[in-house]
């Protein structure tokens, strides 16, 4: 079986029993279970949730997304070999850790396979939560143009590339196209305030004003957290995203989590630490591939400029990288995957059928 063959590239074609369609974005697909497979897998493995929540099957793939494009390499490598076990296991342990340590729960239920999480349905917050630690990327391209207030925070004169900021920023963002919302425009990813947030809470879907503070609590909360332990494996946490939505217990009772993914290379700047103490920052996750593929074609500004979209893609389509460029990436994700969890990742020969056994011989998913 060759590298090809090990990738999960096409995870939307699986026979799990499903009434809807299957939603696929550029990494997850997610399989809605019958009415009736949620109430009978919530009453069998007594997931902590109401009697009629809706539940999930989440599929993570392989494949690479940068740029809002999916690229591809050599020999038919549609996506990185690795890739979607590391994302989950890196996932799986910050979420545990929260758990742990008290702050939130998530949407994840169950584990069944290292591609898959049984999820339950949540409102998701209608915000896309950017802490950062560092000045790096777009905020220091924006900073070195002379833009000094960022999502209603002023940054003071004086501060250098990839320089540690004075204090652990949120910088907000918009989850979608949110229509009506006065001071916020109807734009994808939109930058916004907390003052917006304030004014507005119930058009982001947050419950109550309240709750605004509690999401604010778990942002820096969770973010120490993970950046404690990246300390600890001599690792320097950047800056990453986080999402929040609301679910209901089996107590009926209504609580905000965590959802998405978090602190993973995709969601996240991660940096060497002993490298960064030499003046010289090494990416542990995606930005060292964007970084790569910045250098691999000679107009870089067709990936930089949201104006040439149609020959962005046309490039990723058109293009397979060098096995090594994908080699690289999954070296990347699977070392960085093992030093989080202290655990070696467990790679698949033909996950396909890996899935489709246990959902269908444990879960009794599949006819």
């Amino acid at each position: 079986m060759n590298l090809a063959d090990k990738v999960l590239a096409v995870n939307n074609d699986l026979p799990i029993r499903t009434d809807l369609p299957v939603h696929s974005g550029k990494v997850r697909s997610v399989y809605w279970l019958t009415e009736k497979d949620s109430r009978r897998l919530i009453k069998e493995r007594g997931y902590d949730v109401a009697e009629n929540a809706p539940l999930a099957i989440m599929v993570i793939s392989d494949r690479m997304s940068a740029f809002d494009c999916v690229w591809s390499g050599e020999g038919g490598m549609k996506g990185v070999p690795g890739k979607g076990a590391a994302l989950n296991a890196i996932s799986n342990h910050w979420f545990r850790l929260f758990r742990e340590q008290g702050l939130a729960d998530s949407h994840i239920l169950d584990v069944p396979h290292p591609l898959v999480w049984i999820v339950q349905k949540a409102q998701p917050v209608m915000i896309e939560a950017i802490c950062r630690q560092y000045i790096t990327g777009s905020m220091w391209r924006a900073y070195s143009k002379g833009e000094r207030d960022f999502c209603g925070i002023e940054l003071p004169e004086g501060l250098e590339k990839d320089q540690k900021l004075p204090e652990l920023l949120i910088t907000p963002s918009t989850k979608g196209i949110l229509e009506g919302i006065p001071g916020v425009p109807a734009v994808d990813d939109v930058n916004i305030t907390r003052k917006n947030i304030e004014d507005n809470f119930e058009a982001f879907s947050f419950r109550s004003s309240e709750d605004i503070g509690r999401y604010e609590v778990l942002l820096k909360e969770g973010f120490d957290v993970i950046s404690e332990a990246l300390s600890k494996l001599d690792q320097v946490f950047v800056d990453t995203k986080f999402e929040f939505g609301y679910v209901t217990d089996a107590s009926g009772q209504e609580k905000l989590i965590y959802m998405d993914e978090v602190g993973t290379p995709d969601s996240s700047r991660i940096w060497d630490g002993a490298m960064y103490r030499k003046g010289k920052v090494v990416e542990n996750s995606k930005e060292g591939f964007r970084q790569t593929l910045l250098k691999h074609f000679a107009d870089s500004d067709i990936l930089l400029n949201k104006d040439r979209m149609d020959e962005r893609l046309a490039l990723a389509r058109d293009n397979e990288l060098p096995e090594s460029v994908m080699m690289e990436v999954s070296g990347t994700y699977i070392d960085i995957a093992e030093k989080i969890t202290g655990e070696r990742l467990s790679l698949s020969e033909n996950p396909k059928a890996e899935i489709i056994e246990v959902l269908k011989s444990e879960y009794g998913l599949i006819d």
